[in-house]
């Protein structure tokens, strides 16, 4: 699979689908009068340190392999694209899926993605993080790397800052976050200002799950998908994809 950089982009080879996610994306970026919340992320565009890839349509088994397919490529390459890079994956939504679907049902979509991409990876889980989502420590891993994944989708409707017309996961890599949080007090002032955007862009206040990765009474996999209230699942969807005889080797 193909990682695209938005300087370098030849729309001729692309089908309209992902040219408009590509334009819609730019316009979410680039919004002057509604300014994104996630500053480290608006920089990396304006950079050209964010990677893009096009995978199939979430309900099918194609969907995992191309995310698997942009994942490990993003991992081998990412130190090269910049501190602020994170791989934006944008998935064909047909409008049947667009308009019969539910914030639970791409939540559902999101936790199988995460789960079938897990079953195809090549490496081991990294000794250092738990398999278990209930341990502060625990995050996604793929190919020996680790990760924050965002989801977002057409139903989100209030929470603006995880809405987007096509399904669609935001991935950054630990150390990318490690780096920013490297230098406290511009982490704290960026941080602010970030949670200020966040009251101004959505039209509910922030979700009580985020926090910060470490923190005794933080778990990251409830951040990953935000739904459009208050409420969360009540356990981690993903805790079956360990239950395996061993670790791949």
């Amino acid at each position: 699979m193909e990682l695209l950089n938005k300087d370098a982009v030849d729309y001729s080879r692309l089908r309209d689908w992902e040219i408009e996610a590509l334009k819609l994306f730019d316009r979410k970026m680039t919004d002057k009068a509604h300014r994104f919340p996630c500053i480290p992320a608006t920089q990396g565009y304006q950079l050209n340190h964010l990677r893009y890839g096009f995978a199939s349509e979430p309900r099918t088994m194609h969907a995992a392999a191309d995310l698997a397919a942009l994942l490990k490529a993003f991992t081998l390459y990412s130190h090269q694209f910049g501190n602020y890079t994170s791989l934006i994956v944008f998935f064909e939504t047909p409008p049947t899926l667009h308009a019969n679907s539910t914030i639970e049902d791409f939540e559902q979509l999101f936790w199988k993605l995460l789960q079938n991409v897990s079953e195809l990876d090549e490496k081991e889980w990294p000794e250092a993080i738990p398999i278990n989502p209930s341990d502060p420590l625990w995050e996604f891993c793929f190919h020996g790397e680790r990760y924050f994944m965002y989801g977002a989708s057409p139903a989100h409707i209030k929470r603006k800052s995880r809405h987007f017309p096509y399904f669609m996961l935001a991935i950054t890599p630990r150390w990318v976050l490690n780096a920013f949080n490297s230098h406290p007090e511009h982490a704290v002032k960026i941080k602010k200002q970030i949670r200020k955007r966040l009251n101004t862009y959505d039209a509910i206040p922030p979700h009580p799950a985020l926090n910060q990765y470490g923190d005794e009474s933080n778990l990251e996999w409830m951040q990953y998908f935000l739904r459009d209230d208050e409420r969360n699942l009540t356990k981690c969807p993903f805790h079956q994809a360990f239950q395996k005889p061993e670790q791949k080797k």
